[in-house]
């Protein structure tokens, strides 16, 4: 895709390359096309855009890489995905234990791209905490498309990269923008649909890329699939009138020929419908939609409050100003000119929020990833919409030069006053993040696992899934010797392995991930409880023990 940007003088053009005609409404808040004059200007060749771009990509590179393996503390997400990534890289199939159709294998299968230049040089690397790093180049794509896409939905140079700030130094984004998350990766898919959507050219493959892309990002993540009504939104409004359903149909049947791959898999593997001796699509898509739901977002002691709350710890400006300023352009679409260049992404924000408050739904914790994006975007497009209303209005035949200037210094002591609000906040979260050490107790337990087993080749040992990989790298065999904790019990190829249970066991683990879930798993329990620990990691509820069991004790 050749990303072009409008100047101060473009507009959008047509299919045919002649510009089309746009309505301004009197009043209207929002950044103005501007009249017919110059042709666009391609982003490679604006000198103000890409010094403006590549600075904010200095620093958002620089905040989100340092200390990146320290902060935060690794999750079993992250270790699931990276090892499924390592069982693609080693030609062992989709996951390295029975792959059901949890998500669509994409997304590791990317990342399995990503860290296998990493893992050639440097086997032992293949683990959660350095591979981190990786997450950095989707991080630069994300942001570089952002500021792309605030371009060409017609925001100001200074918008688009206040946009692409927000996005990438907000604490809540340095936070979750690091972990080897699958919504990382959906999200830079999705970034250049709407990009490719929003192409001021206007060609007809724009509409289809646009598609393709939306495909990939569902595929990747497939939460994705709410934000496609808003994605066609900015397909309709930004495509020739001429040619608009043509175009439109053709990036429709794109994405759904593309999406249909994964089931037409699952069809071909005989593992699309339920049956006896092997998993497939439709359990998997059962098991998600049934999962236990979190409760309401605003009723204090639900699993959704809690997640909502951890949000705004990191940050209340992204989530709660731009969810406002995404409510109000929707709103404000048919006079605001800033309302109808974001419809698309306004509308995102709040179908991604609107989900979020489902009672009934389940909320992780990286869920907010997805929206962020737009979130930026809209608050971005806000404050460029108050600024144009208040700064670029005419002066009236009876008004002083003292009431302009007075304007003027009203936006001023606004922007002042934002500043002061949040980047002391910010600065507080990110600095957190940037010396914060979170892993220590992971690294000394990984660290104990291989110096301190005699025999690793036939040693069996209960992990989660953040240290898997560490276990593997160490000697254990994978699989029948390090076995992520819960296979134990919901695996019957691990099961068979263990004809005796937890007596089979030598180590555990025990994580915060492992004592949580310790309840409802039987022979992870029960090791638990005939074991006695041997080292200690950490302090406190975050602590990791070492525990070996004891096969001559219990019943």
């Amino acid at each position: 895709m050749t990303a072009t940007l409008p100047t101060a003088a473009d507009p959008p053009s047509g299919a045919t390359g002649h510009p089309l005609p746009v309505r301004r409404p009197p009043g209207g808040l929002g950044v103005r096309p501007p009249a017919p004059a110059r042709p666009l200007v391609r982003f490679r060749s604006s000198r103000p855009d890409l010094l403006l771009c590549g600075a904010l990509l200095l620093a958002i590179l620089l905040v989100q890489g340092w200390n990146i393996t320290g902060f935060p503390t690794l999750s079993d997400d992250e270790g699931t995905y990276l090892a499924q990534a390592w069982a693609v890289q080693q030609g062992d199939g989709l996951a390295h234990y029975t792959y059901w159709y949890d998500h669509p294998p994409l997304g590791w299968i990317q990342l399995a791209g990503l860290t296998y230049l990493p893992s050639l040089f440097v086997p032992e690397s293949m683990t959660v905490a350095p591979m981190r790093f990786s997450m950095l180049a989707v991080s630069a794509a994300s942001a570089v498309l952002i500021y792309v896409l605030a371009r060409r939905l017609w925001l100001p140079r200074w918008a688009a990269g206040l946009a692409m700030a927000l996005f990438g130094l907000s604490p809540l984004s340095v936070v979750l923008q690091r972990e080897i998350f699958l919504d990382n990766l959906a999200v830079m898919w999705m970034l250049l649909a709407f990009c490719c959507a929003a192409s001021p050219s206007r060609h007809l493959w724009h509409l289809f890329a646009s598609g393709l892309a939306a495909a990939t990002a569902v595929l990747t993540k497939e939460t994705m699939l709410v934000v496609l009504p808003a994605l066609l939104v900015t397909m309709w409004r930004h495509s020739h009138r001429d040619t608009r359903k043509f175009a439109v149909t053709g990036a429709v049947t794109a994405c759904v020929l593309i999406g249909l791959s994964y089931p037409l898999y699952a069809l071909l593997n005989n593992e699309l419908l339920p049956g006896a001796g092997h998993v497939s699509l439709i359990d998997g898509i059962t098991y998600q939609m049934s999962r236990p739901g979190s409760g309401f977002i605003l009723t204090p002691g639900t699993g959704s409050h809690g997640v909502f709350t951890s949000w705004l710890y990191y940050d209340t400006v992204l989530p709660l100003g731009g969810l406002a300023g995404a409510v109000l352009l929707l709103a404000a679409h048919r006079w605001s000119v800033t309302g109808r260049a974001l419809a698309g992404p306004a509308l995102a924000a709040v179908i991604l929020a609107l989900v979020a408050m489902r009672p009934s739904g389940y909320l992780p914790a990286m869920y907010v990833i997805q929206a962020l994006p737009f979130l930026a975007l809209v608050l971005a497009g806000g404050a460029a919409g108050v600024t144009h209303a208040v700064l670029r209005r005419r002066r009236g035949p009876g008004e002083s030069r003292v009431l302009v200037t007075g304007r003027r210094a009203l936006i001023g002591v606004l922007a002042a006053s934002a500043a002061l609000y949040v980047l002391p906040r910010w600065y507080e979260g990110d600095r957190t993040a940037l010396t914060a050490d979170a892993n220590a107790p992971y690294r000394q337990a990984a660290a104990w696992l291989g110096s301190e087993v005699d025999d690793p080749a036939h040693t069996r040992v209960l992990v989660d899934d953040a240290l898997w990989l560490d276990a593997v790298h160490h000697g254990f065999e994978p699989g029948p010797g390090a076995i992520w904790f819960y296979k134990a019990d919901l695996d019957p190829a691990v099961t068979r392995t263990l004809p005796h249970g937890w007596r089979d066991i030598d180590y555990v683990v025990s994580s915060p991930t492992v004592r949580r879930d310790a309840a409802d798993l039987p022979t992870v329990r029960a090791a638990l409880e005939h074991s006695t620990v041997v080292a200690v990691f950490g302090a406190g509820e975050d602590r990791i023990e070492i525990r070996r069991t004891d096969r001559e004790s219990g019943s």
